[in-house]
């Protein structure tokens, strides 16, 4: 192939990818605009719900653990958040409930985490000794 053949190649390849990703975010202003007030509209909610389960001490803890362990924190937050809408939490939680809570999570990823397991037999690999071909 020529240069000019992969470079006609680049450029349709290129359009392709832009037609469907629907333009690049600089032509339109307007769709990047609208969806960054979507995402701060869904973060305001998240937040309002949030603050209407939680008391100040649990939030505070939650904010803690956001900064500390963002991935945790997130999936506590999400977690919480799933039961607000489900009519699960029907007072504010306390920081002791929160806790609980995240026990819970940790125990859930400990149990995940230890499904993985590599053994090693030593016994065989001491009694399969190559060295001993005589």
């Amino acid at each position: 192939m020529d240069d000019s053949e992969l470079e006609s190649l680049r450029s349709k390849r290129m359009a392709q990818m832009q037609s469907e990703l629907g333009g690049s975010q600089a032509d339109n202003p307007e769709k990047q605009k609208q969806a960054e007030q979507q995402r701060q509209a869904v973060e305001d909610m998240k937040h309002s719900i949030l603050t209407q389960v939680l008391n100040q001490a649990a939030r505070a803890r939650l904010n803690t653990l956001m900064i500390g362990k963002p991935e945790k924190g997130r999936m506590v937050e999400n977690m919480l958040l799933r039961m607000a809408q489900s009519g699960q939490i029907v007072n504010k939680l306390g920081e002791d409930e929160l806790i609980g809570l995240l026990e819970q999570v940790n125990s859930q990823m400990q149990s995940q985490e230890r499904k993985t397991t590599v053994k090693f037999d030593r016994r065989r690999a001491a009694l399969d000794d190559s060295d001993s071909d005589f």
